[in-house]
């Protein structure tokens, strides 16, 4: 197996950094941009070797931003730490497209407000609250976080998550939050906290469209999230 070369014992016309520097960041390629991110490397294996087996293992740029944290810490060379920079960076990248288009992302089903926050959510050890404010074509205002509560528990005011949607002058909200547990399954508080909140928007005149839970995948359960609309708790 061939000696690893360090970053640092490169000659500084070679090294990533000054290269950007000097020339700028369109004259770097894809694996010095990575290695940048990830700042070093680890015993027997440099940022730039990093940077390239994580090209060569996920193929494309496209499919290394899809990949779950997990996915990239287990490359040789990374860790936890590293595998939340790349994540990091390009969830940035994908919001500033958003921005550039001057189109929110819709965030209407399920399946389209875990995507969108499963990666804030996922490190948490306490329960996050937050609610996303939606236009009249249900695309994304912001997300407003509300409250954040115990591992068991979480304390949730109508007034607290309505007075965001109306400031932002929302026509709707989806709520969200996290099971540390990793269990998504809604608790009775949950459901309680629902059911309340249905009920003031059906006062305010601000639809109500979904509760989401966010937890983690097993091996027997498919999904890391649940809804409560999906699950029958918005009937009637």
């Amino acid at each position: 197996m061939p000696e690893t070369v360090r970053i640092k014992d490169l000659p500084p016309g070679d090294r990533p950094r000054e290269r950007l520097l000097a020339k700028g960041a369109d004259a770097l390629g894809t694996d010095e941009l990575i290695a940048i991110l990830l700042r070093s490397g680890t015993q027997g294996v440099s940022a730039l070797d990093a940077a390239r087996q994580l090209l060569k293992q996920f193929g494309s740029l496209d499919a290394l931003a899809r990949a779950k944290p997990e996915e990239l810490s287990a490359v040789r060379g990374l860790g936890r730490d590293k595998a939340v920079t790349l994540k990091a960076a390009f969830t940035l990248a994908q919001r500033m497209a958003h921005e550039i288009h001057g189109e929110s992302p819709q965030l209407e089903t399920p399946e389209q407000v875990a995507g969108y926050l499963r990666e804030d959510c996922r490190f948490h050890d306490v329960e996050q609250f937050r609610v996303i404010l939606l236009n009249a074509r249900r695309r994304l205002i912001r997300v407003e976080p509300v409250s954040q509560g115990t591992l068991d528990s979480i304390l949730v005011h109508p007034r607290e998550v309505f007075k965001a949607a109306i400031t932002a002058n929302a026509a709707a909200i989806v709520l969200v939050h996290n099971h540390p547990s990793g269990d998504p399954t809604p608790s009775e508080a949950d459901i309680r906290v629902t059911r309340d909140l249905i009920r003031a928007g059906q006062l305010l005149r601000i639809d109500v469209l979904d509760h989401v839970i966010l937890g983690r995948r097993t091996e027997t359960r498919d999904k890391d999230f649940a809804s409560l609309r999906e699950l029958g708790y918005f009937a009637g």
